[in-house]
């Protein structure tokens, strides 16, 4: 390993470089549009995003050190970046080159105090695994115990003191040219996730706190900490015999079923999001073994995550809100877990977003059956690409922020269903999720009918409250309270009528299509047929109040 990687000026001017070549590249080529067309220009960006991410990536395997990690987290990443830039950055989540054994011993010995030798039977000087922070070894204790030794890069603290602070001043740059908002928050996100991976103490915490929670859980373990040989820079566990999850010519060589291996692996992550709120976030196939019986091993616990608090109150909001078309609410909700930034600016930039995926939803994609392949859209002219096309990108990052624990989420999400894919392409993971979700977002002491039950009188009350809410008004007339600008009092009435009456049709055929939904779902087909019918029924009504209200309004212009 050069020395150079060590020397900040090096590093600044690495990074700067490589950022300055892609932002440039991508400038010039939105110069050659205007001349070129656009058709020549889909092409060119193909290419040229392939281009910039094996720059990037060569700069990064270059840099090592924290931009190993933040380039792992693009590449997983793909709601947001361009497939032809994600495929390339793949590479980083195994291929990483391994420090040199003499830089492992010194960091053993200026955490233990004795050099790995002194310590242990034996030491395997070639190295299990390598990774952005840190490296695996094997091992054994004196008392014959096999176990591995996770050590972190030597000056890793260093190097990650310098990459935070270039990372920073990155995300400014980008933020000034592209005017794009929230990237101070997105960099703080970034800054917590890397301190975190960090402190080996707190992976070994939680990897303790995980073992435990899957006590109970068959044909599952989780590596045993020896503390004598730990501290915050080395941790030793207990070695497990195993091959990667990955590895079906020995899965199928062990004549093990691999449909019931993506199975429970799906269950054990659904255990630990659903009902333990805490779960090991990082399941690419390195850190899953499987043994010859079968078995799970779970390993490194560097990315850990917890479903908080206000996520776990806001899910059941936010469904409640959709469900009762109560866009406050829903942004509320989605604000209340750490989605919607501040300010009266981003709250009209969401009701918009949502404006636009409702009206999108319920205008725009076509149904032709109950399969998700026979669903239409048109991608290049609908509700969604319009607004993105107004507001641009400064206007959504401004809005939506993605928090720590939303992104550990996606990364464990996506390479959860890369890897049943991979074992199984013919499992559907929603039918081993569903369950699971469901409990989460009803609770476990409450069934479907009072789940229905508590949204009916939730709807019951906004019903009864919609007359008080008209009473308070008049009296504010009545008093001279309330000024009313119309030029026809009795139209002004007839059109307050007829929105009353939309309001009110249009919660219960919500309320009706719930019934129907959950009655349906559990298997109660004439139930959920009635509640269907008076649905429809209300629909109905609904529409002939909207009717009546353009009557109103036209007989007023």
């Amino acid at each position: 390993m050069s020395a150079k990687i060590y020397s900040r000026s090096w590093r600044l001017r690495k990074a700067y470089g490589v950022t300055a070549r892609v932002m440039l590249s991508y400038a010039w080529l939105s110069v050659l549009r205007r001349f070129r067309g656009r058709a020549w220009y889909e092409n060119a960006l193909y290419e040229l995003h392939l281009k910039n991410a094996e720059r990037v990536k060569k700069a990064i395997l270059e840099l090592n050190g924290l931009f190993i990690k933040l380039g792992q987290m693009l590449s997983i990443l793909g709601n947001f970046l361009p497939e032809a830039f994600q495929k390339p950055l793949e590479a980083l989540q195994d291929q990483i080159p391994p420090r040199p054994v003499d830089q492992v011993r010194d960091r053993i010995q200026q955490e233990l105090g004795k050099t790995p030798e002194e310590l242990f039977v034996r030491f395997d000087a070639l190295p299990l695994a390598a990774a952005s922070i840190g490296q695996a070894h094997r091992a054994q204790l004196p008392d014959g115990t096999e176990v591995v030794i996770k050590v972190q890069h030597l000056n890793i603290e260093h190097i990650a003191a310098v990459d935070l602070e270039i990372i920073l001043r990155i995300t400014r740059i980008i933020s000034f040219f592209y005017h794009i908002k929230g990237m101070d928050y997105l960099y703080t996100q970034i800054k917590k996730m890397i301190e975190e991976e960090l402190d080996f103490r707190r992976e070994a915490a939680y990897m303790q706190l995980i073992g435990k929670n899957l006590e109970g859980e068959g044909g599952v373990a989780v590596p045993k900490l020896h503390p004598d040989y730990s501290t915050a820079r080395v941790m030793t566990t207990t070695w497990h015999e195993g091959v990667k999850i990955s590895n079906t010519a020995q899965l199928d060589a062990w004549n093990l079923n691999r449909r019931d291996i993506a199975t429970r692996v799906l269950q054990l992550y659904c255990r630990m999001v659903f009902k333990d709120g805490i779960y090991h976030a990082d399941p690419h196939p390195g850190n899953i073994l499987v043994k010859p019986d079968g078995s799970l091993v779970l390993l490194d616990f560097g990315a850990v995550a917890e479903i908080s608090k206000a996520l776990r109150e806001g899910i059941p909001q936010l469904i409640e809100a959709a469900l009762k078309n109560d866009t406050p609410g829903m942004i509320k909700a989605c604000r209340s877990m750490g989605f919607i930034a501040e300010g009266r600016d981003a709250d009209k930039m969401a009701a918009k977003m949502i404006a636009a995926m409702r009206n999108f939803l319920q205008n725009e994609v076509q149904f032709e059956g109950l399969n998700l392949k026979e669903i239409k859209v048109n991608p290049l002219n609908n509700s969604l690409t319009n607004l993105l096309g107004d507001i641009g990108i400064s206007g959504i990052s401004g809005t939506v922020q993605l928090p720590k624990d939303y992104v550990l989420f996606n990364r464990t999400a996506t390479l959860l269903l890369g890897l049943c894919s991979a074992l199984d392409s013919t499992l559907n993971p929603l039918d081993v999720i569903r369950p699971y979700a469901k409990t989460f977002v009803m609770g476990e002491r409450e069934n479907l009918l009072s789940f229905v039950r508590k949204t009916l009188q939730r709807s019951a009350t906004t019903l009864i409250g919609l007359p008080d809410e008209l009473s308070r008004v008049l009296n504010q007339v009545q008093s001279g309270e309330l000024e009313v600008r119309s030029e026809d009092i009795r139209n002004s009435s007839r059109l307050i009528y007829a929105a009353l009456n939309q309001l009110v049709f249009m919660i219960l055929c919500i309320t009706a299509s719930v019934f129907g939904w959950f009655f349906r779902s559990e298997g109660a087909e004439k139930p959920a047929q009635v509640a269907f019918v008076v649905g429809g029924i209300f629909l109905f009504l609904m529409f002939r109040a909207m009717k009546m209200g353009r009557r109103v309004m036209r007989g007023m212009e």
